[in-house]
This record gives C-alpha cells, structure tokens and sequence, in this order.
C-alpha cells in the first residue's frame, strides 16, 4: 500500500460518521416529497439495495460507465422525465451529485449503459454534477470510510424543463416546480475498502 493510499484511508476511517445524510436528498425536496412513488426504477447491473458493479465506479477504480436503467409506471401526462443520482453518505454538507439528466423524452422506458457519460449523446441535456462536471461521474468514496448509497431518483415531468448542460440540480428542482407528477428510486452501493 502506497503512502497517499494508507492516508485516504486513515482520513475515510476519521470521518466514518460524517455523512450529508439522506434527508438533503432530492427525494425529500417540499417540490417532490409529496409525489406518489408510482414509478418503477429498475437496473440489470444491481438490484435494490445491492452492489454496483465496479464497472460503474469512476476512473481509477472502475470504467465510469453508467448503469443501464429502464422504468414504468409513468402517468399519462408525462411530456418529460429528470433523473438525478446522488451520494447521501458522502462525508460533505450536501449530498455529492453523480448524475442529472434533464429532460429524457416521455417515450423513453430507459437509458443504455454509458448514456450518462460526459460527451455522450443521449437524446436529452445532461446537467452540471459536483465540482460542476457535466455526465455521469461513478461512484469513488473515500478508501475506508465505509459504503455509500448511490440513490438515483426518477421524477416524470408533465412538461420539458428547457434546461441545459449548464444547470445544476438546484436550477433543475426550481424549475420542476408544479411540473412533478410522479416519482421513483433505486439505491445501489458501493464501497473501498
């Protein structure tokens, strides 16, 4: 073990109890938290609840490829969808954004693995992230600080956005605004040891 390694994880296991925590999550913002959770997440690399597969992971420790996902569920009304993939446990004031994915068509029922990816062109914007990268940024949690939960949270729009790559998550949750019909999530889990 390198001497940066045995530091990253002397500092993971210090501040092992330091967590943004899951009630900063999205999920739980006034403008969705009383959403029906109607919609179905669903992903054929991780169950619910279950390990991500390290190809999932970001650069360093994995290939940085997003999961493929698929759902249903959707209401009627629904002319767009936002998906937005946080870290709660991240030892940070708020919860570390992996992913925002603004205005996925109302015809899509999923992405393919790698749509989120930084350059990729998935058919829909994809927003600003933590320390303000655009795509698809893998799970890399600090060696020894224990596993995070990836949550990545599923809302069905009854209109567009009208966002760009530019947008953060705040931007987004101001912008769904009276727009939000339904809601839907899946946790996966990650961990270095």
């Amino acid at each position: 073990m390198t001497a940066a390694a045995a530091i990253e994880r002397a500092l993971g296991r210090l501040l092992r109890r330091r967590r943004a925590g899951e009630a900063k999550l999205a999920w739980f913002d006034p403008r969705l938290a009383g959403l029906p959770p109607t919609l179905i997440l669903e992903s054929p690399a991780f169950a619910d609840g279950g390990a991500m597969p390290a190809r999932s992971a970001a650069k360093g420790v994995g290939d940085n490829l997003s999961p493929a996902l698929r759902w249903s569920g959707a209401p009627a009304a629904t002319r767009a969808f936002i998906l937005i993939v946080e870290d709660p446990d991240a030892p940070t004031p708020r919860p570390i954004v992996h992913a925002l994915a603004l205005d996925i068509p109302a015809d899509r029922v999923g992405v393919a693995e790698g749509a989120l990816a930084p350059g990729a062109d998935p058919g829909f914007a994809l927003g600003r992230g933590a320390f303000g990268r655009v795509g698809w940024s893998g799970p890399r949690p600090i060696a020894g600080h224990g596993p995070h939960a990836y949550v990545f949270q599923l809302v069905a729009l009854a209109r567009p956005l009208g966002l760009d790559a530019t947008a953060s998550l705040a931007e987004a949750l101001a912008a769904m605004a009276g727009a939000a019909l339904a809601r839907g999530r899946l946790t996966g889990f990650y961990e270095r040891l």
